[in-house]
């Protein structure tokens, strides 16, 4: 069964960490509410959703893709590349010890979820601003006696790797191309977000559904031409503190 571990809104979220957008109000009722049609919709697809408590000290702690790494055999805690952030891998190690063995990534090594793209065996990790070459070497040492490859990508322009390029199924990637180095992904097909929508590719590919931000209607129309089935999230409240879709939550069977 597909299990979703999520953490509510915290009150303080009005003071999450910026980086490639700008800052403005934010509502925090409404965030509240896109959240929980978040959780919804993840229930409704058939996962079993396990919605932690807010955190009122730490305001980007709804993000809890970035604490963690999950794969079949085991769970990674992660040393998040903003110091102010470390602390939220606490109360998300003791959720996923009921599911997996636990290992940790150390410092001076970094690293954050959202630059990780798990296709099978392979993970692709993003040398980003949150995520360095020591915390990838850490990261392919630990899962490498479990058969994992961890192949390193440079990221410019955006936050995470996932923020430019997501997995949403069969053999293809929707990515906004300029922001990372392509190399790594020879072989697979692509669909690119519109130009006028470079924030657009970050997408969640459920069994053979992909969830898709209503905010980009342009590179909607393209996934719809490719024949992929859409449904759309209004998350336009929760985009202002740089949030895409996979980074609230943590999903593993």
């Amino acid at each position: 069964m597909l299990t979703a571990i999520t953490r509510a809104v915290s009150p303080a979220m009005a003071n999450c960490e910026l980086t490639f957008v700008a800052r403005q109000p934010i509502d925090l009722a409404k965030a509240r509410q896109q959240h929980r049609a978040y959780e919804q919709l993840l229930e409704n697809v058939g996962a079993r959703v396990i919605s932690l408590p807010p955190e009122p000290a730490l305001p980007d702690s709804m993000f809890v893709e970035d604490p963690a790494i999950v794969v079949d055999e085991l769970a990674v805690i992660l040393p998040l590349g903003t110091e102010s952030r470390r602390p939220e891998g606490t109360t998300l190690a003791l959720a996923l010890a009921k599911f997996r063995k636990l290992d940790y990534l150390h410092l001076p090594g970094t690293m954050e979820g959202g630059d990780i793209l798990s296709i099978g065996r392979k993970l692709y990790a993003g040398l980003s601003s949150r995520t360095n070459a020591e915390g990838i070497r850490q990261l392919a040492a630990i899962l490498a006696p479990h058969g994992y490859e961890v192949i390193s990508v440079p990221v410019t322009g955006c936050l995470h790797l996932k923020s430019a390029v997501t997995y949403i199924g069969g053999n293809t990637l929707l990515a906004n191309r300029a922001w990372f180095d392509t190399q790594a992904f020879s072989g697979f097909d692509w669909i690119d977000v519109a130009p006028e929508e470079p924030h657009a590719a970050n997408a969640l590919a459920i069994k053979d559904l992909v969830i898709f931000p209503a905010s980009f209607p342009r590179t909607r129309a393209r996934l719809e031409a490719a024949a992929f089935k859409i449904m759309l999230l209004d998350i336009s409240e929760l985009q202002k503190a740089e949030s895409g879709l996979t980074c609230s939550s943590l999903l593993f069977s």
